[in-house]
């Protein structure tokens, strides 16, 4: 979700008022794929990468994080939209951590909606913590390599409970995956907008998805295989 401090930079406001107004964007997103049918969003909050920003602003960041967690999760509860936070959230202050643990129990029994927050989250962490979690739950795998195949790998990741990626949107204008969910966009669609991420809406979301409706999946199969499936 890109483009908030340079919204808000091109009004001659501060870049918080940017990230607020990103903050309404993930509320109509939501909302919006939720009435398209879509069982799982994940969005791209703050990467580990992100903590290198100036402190001041990683601070409003953690700040509009709590308070969107406190105002929004009766309404994603009440809409059937599950919340879970990934990511290396130990580097959390513990308020935080609490409001997020509240957040994804009181959610925890919705279906409608999977929404993912990944949140001091990088692809890279993502794929090491997985083998320190596969070696932790078996240590003799180190010892038997060839036991260890995508299926195991992939058990472990962060988001293991979401499949595959099906489409990546990123918006502002920047054309490439900047350590996402490197493992799970393997065969992901990729859609790139100019728009600030502030100024993506419902229209915006509906305009990926029919660019989306437009490519042919075919997973390393040839056309006339895709066309001859059933």
């Amino acid at each position: 979700m890109d483009g908030n401090g340079r919204w808000a930079t091109r009004r001659h406001l501060p870049r918080v008022a940017g990230h607020s107004r990103g903050v309404d964007a993930v509320r109509a997103v939501i909302e919006a794929g939720g009435k398209r049918g879509i069982e799982f969003l994940t969005l791209f909050a703050f990467s580990s990468e992100n903590w290198r920003r100036p402190a001041d602003e990683v601070s409003v960041l953690m700040r509009l994080f709590m308070s969107a967690l406190q105002k929004e999760v009766g309404k994603l509860r009440d809409n059937g939209v599950r919340l879970r936070v990934v990511g290396d959230i130990g580097a959390f202050e513990p308020e935080l951590r609490r409001h997020i643990a509240e957040a994804e129990a009181q959610t925890a029994g919705n279906d409608r909606l999977n929404l993912t927050v990944c949140a001091s989250y990088g692809g890279r962490w993502d794929i090491v913590q997985a083998v320190r979690s596969l070696l932790a739950a078996d240590p003799s795998a180190a010892a038997r390599p060839e036991a260890i195949d995508e299926a195991l790998f992939a058990r472990h990741l962060a988001l293991a409970f979401a499949p595959d990626v099906d489409l990546l949107i990123r918006t502002g204008g920047e054309q490439r995956i900047s350590n996402f969910v490197l493992w799970q966009l393997a065969y992901a669609e990729l859609y790139f907008t100019d728009l600030l991420w502030p100024d993506f809406d419902a229209a915006a979301l509906d305009a990926a998805l029919a660019w989306y409706a437009t490519r042919e999946r075919r997973f390393g199969r040839t056309s006339a295989q895709i066309a001859a499936s059933p």
